[in-house]
């Protein structure tokens, strides 16, 4: 896999059908190695390692309905009161992140009214935090630290 713009840490790997399987902590199980997933294996390490976000906060593909439809977030990062804090959408490195990724992402934060945004496909991370006074995302270096 593709080295990222992250710290690397030590992953599970197996192979099964022809297909290489990383061990997430967070659900317990293997699950097919995308590029994509290794970008969201890397940032939930990230999140955890560096910036000291307890695993019991972290959720990962939480469903939630927009317009009837189902979608799922790659990974929720929920404050200790219980409400959503941070949204992650975790893209494959080769894809560019788009003003279409800031839709996404937006229109996901409709529903769980989350206080920091992140985009990032492994290269690139675009940290933001909402604005609720002025109906706006203003764009961070960082997100900041967990407590």
């Amino acid at each position: 896999m593709q080295e990222l713009n992250l710290p690397s840490y030590t992953f599970k790997l197996k192979s099964n059908e022809n297909k290489t399987l990383i061990f997430d902590n967070l659900r317990k199980k293997y699950v097919v190695l995308t590029p994509e997933e290794w970008v969201r294996q890397h940032f939930i390490h990230w999140l955890i390692k560096e910036k000291n976000y307890p695993v019991s906060l972290i959720a990962i593909e939480k469903q939630l309905v927009i317009n009837n439809l189902k979608k799922r977030t790659d990974i929720v990062v929920f404050a200790s009161s219980g409400h959503p804090n941070i949204i992650v959408e975790c893209k494959a490195p080769q894809v560019k992140i788009t003003q279409d990724t800031f839709d996404q992402i937006a229109r996901y934060n409709l529903t769980l009214n989350a206080n920091y945004l992140i985009v990032t496909n492994g290269l690139q991370h675009f940290f933001c935090r909402l604005d609720k006074e002025q109906e706006t995302y203003v764009f961070l270096r960082d997100i900041p630290e967990y407590g």
